[in-house]
């Protein structure tokens, strides 16, 4: 398996952003930020190429901005096969993809996004290559914008594509040295949670490792972030953006064991979505040309009909009367054909429902075989219990009368001697008397 990414060499590049297209393959193997950094170099060498091509063109954009651009583009065109050059490629942007940038940089600068002015700008386009899609956003969305309000709402675009940061915001984090709370501009990735002194970005305070190891809950209004190093303790301001965050959290640990990051998931899951949608618009097209066409022959079938009909009704008024007859008879037929079939519908209906029926039934006798095989394993446990108990039993008895053998005999030794006793008592009595 193999992760692709854009390889624009010198010749690629002009390739790729005017039709063709060359791939570079990196292993999976690669964490999801050394991939990042891969990409970031490719796009900045990209640039340095074929950048004089645009820059001479744009009137509002600034280099910056047109390079941030230019990466957001890279990253969610497609490939596709020119239509006029089958042998070569065209990097495009479907427009669904365009207008998901220009709505986010719309709505980042303040304003309402007109999604139904946009599909009427567009039209029946499929996708804008790089140099349409700057043109787009420079005249219709980006003219009346100052730098600094541009630089801004492209760095949110940036953020959200390219650097697949999930959410920002603030954060109370409890010190792992000083175990106070102290106030952090939070930025969420894939991989990693990094916290800054403030949402200027400029000073990183720390960073915090993302895997699929780690979990998240939430515990007397904090939200506990668990990792294989420690437990670090989070706290927001109100409920709602505890809820967010923790939602937030669940979602990168969820994307960091992964090589394609949150966005690049989300795009594949989109592109999947248009193929699927595409292929079904292909299907629904060949259904419509093909009932067109057996409504067409079905149209000339019937003019045909309609000329031999007067042709007949010319030669004889009988036998149009006949083939009348015989239409009629068509008609009804075709009549009975359908309450034919509805009644075929229902009956299978019907045989459907008596066979979900029969499986219904089926299954509660199979439940019922398997609870009788139980009581019968329990039945036999306990006749085994029993058995066993009998031969015990049984053992017992003869261990006992083994018992009263041995006892009867030494009772009868013992009244032998008794006996014995009693006899030579008696002499010795008989005896006294005399020697008196």
């Amino acid at each position: 398996m193999m992760a692709v990414r854009w390889n624009r060499t010198k010749e690629a590049v002009a390739a790729a952003l005017r039709g063709g297209a060359v791939f570079l393959s990196l292993p999976n193997i690669l964490s999801l930020p050394v991939l990042q950094g891969f990409e970031s170099n490719i796009d900045e060498t990209c640039w340095l190429i074929c950048k004089k091509d645009f820059i001479s063109k744009c009137q509002v954009l600034p280099e910056d901005c047109m390079y941030k651009l230019f990466r957001v583009f890279c990253f969610l065109s497609e490939l596709v096969v020119d239509p006029e050059r089958p042998n070569r490629f065209q990097v495009i942007m479907d427009t669904s993809e365009v207008g998901l940038v220009a709505s986010q940089i719309v709505t980042s600068l303040g304003a309402d996004w007109d999604q139904s002015g946009f599909e009427e700008l567009i039209g029946n386009a499929n996708g804008f290559q790089f140099g349409t899609f700057l043109t787009l956003l420079e005249k219709r969305y980006l003219a009346d914008v100052d730098r600094a309000g541009l630089v801004e709402a492209l760095n949110a675009v940036t953020n959200t594509f390219i650097d697949d940061i999930i959410k920002k915001g603030v954060l109370l984090k409890r010190g792992y040295l000083l175990p106070t709370l102290r106030e952090y501009w939070f930025v969420l990735k894939p991989c990693q949670l990094l916290y800054y002194k403030n949402e200027e970005e400029k000073e990183q305070c720390g960073s915090i490792t993302l895997d699929p190891r780690c979990w998240v809950d939430s515990n007397l209004q904090r939200i506990m972030l668990h990792t294989t190093e420690r437990t670090f303790e989070l706290a927001t301001k109100d409920h709602r953006s505890r809820l967010q965050w923790l939602s937030a959290l669940k979602l990168a640990i969820s994307y960091s064991a992964g090589t394609e990051g949150y966005q690049r998931t989300l795009l594949r899951r989109r592109q999947k979505r248009r193929k699927a949608e595409l292929q079904e618009k292909h299907r629904r097209s060949s259904i419509i040309h093909d009932m067109d066409v057996q409504l067409q022959a079905e149209k000339q079938a019937r003019a045909a009909i309609e000329i031999h009909a007067k042709e007949l009704k010319v030669a004889s008024e009988k036998h149009v009367e006949e083939l009348e007859c015989l239409l009629e008879e068509e008609t009804q037929a075709k009549r009975d054909e359908e309450i034919v079939r509805n009644l075929q519908a229902r009956v299978l209906r019907e045989e459907w429902e008596k066979r979900e029926e029969l499986e219904r039934l089926q299954e509660e006798h199979i439940m019922l075989l398997e609870q009788e095989r139980e009581k019968r394993k329990e039945f036999e446990i306990k006749q085994r219990e029993k058995e066993n108990q009998l031969l015990e039993a049984q053992q017992r008895l003869i261990e006992l009368e083994a018992e009263k053998q041995r006892l009867d005999d030494e009772l009868t030794r013992a009244q032998k001697k008794i006996s014995v006793s009693e006899k030579a008592v008696a002499s010795i009595t008989i005896v006294e008397p005399v020697i008196n």
